[in-house]
């Protein structure tokens, strides 16, 4: 199992702190959220993923607020940095040793993450963004409501051409796109800003 980011740790203690304090139960946390005993043990350990829509239904139950972060990052951008960072630690990129995380926050409440994956034969490699999207269609989202691309350096990190029309398959213009060289300081943009006067699927006769 990949190393825990801060961020996760950060909410995992959260919870288990609240659950001692308030003497509340393993049980009764998972008639909160919805799933079941051994879907919460999994999730204390870390070994299940913290979807955003998660969030409040947690902080409504302990009675206390989420974990706030000197950044100012929201909670929503705070899960999805997390899991922008820890996939862009398994990517594929022997030859331009430049590596890439991309996390959505989809239209289901989940967090699906993707990492860039490259080939001897270059143009056959897969971007950050696109594999981020193919693990958000596999698991059952449509929708983009929010992305989170990281990489090295203080420059933000912005979605390649081809990636930004990726993502405006499924995604609104107004939806958010925050591009972060996690040396430096992130890019929040619009789609529309990255890619104005887009063409997608509304322009095509169904």
């Amino acid at each position: 199992m990949p190393a825990m980011s801060d961020e996760v740790q950060r909410y995992l203690n959260w919870i288990r702190a609240g659950l001692d304090r308030k003497g509340y139960s393993q049980a009764g946390l998972a008639r909160a959220l919805g799933i079941n005993r051994s879907q919460v043990n999994r999730l204390l350990k870390g070994e299940r993923g913290l979807d955003v829509a998660e969030v409040p239904r947690i902080a409504s139950y302990l009675g206390t607020e989420a974990p706030s972060h000197s950044s100012g990052r929201s909670a929503a951008d705070q899960l999805l940095f997390a899991a922008a960072e820890a996939v862009r630690a398994r990517a594929y990129a022997p030859y331009s040793n430049f590596l890439v995380g991309a996390a959505i926050l989809a239209d289901d409440g989940r967090i699906y993450a993707g990492c860039n994956v490259e080939n001897a034969a270059y143009p056959q490699g897969n971007c950050a963004e696109a594999a981020a999207i193919a693990a958000m269609i596999a698991g059952g989202g449509r929708r983009i409501m929010r992305i989170y691309v990281t990489g090295p350096g203080r420059a933000p990190v912005t979605p390649c051409g081809g990636c930004r029309q990726r993502i405006r398959e499924f995604a609104d213009p107004d939806v958010t796109i925050i591009s972060h060289g996690i040396e430096g300081a992130p890019l929040v943009s619009t789609l529309a800003e990255l890619l104005p006067h887009s063409f997608g699927p509304g322009h095509l006769h169904r």
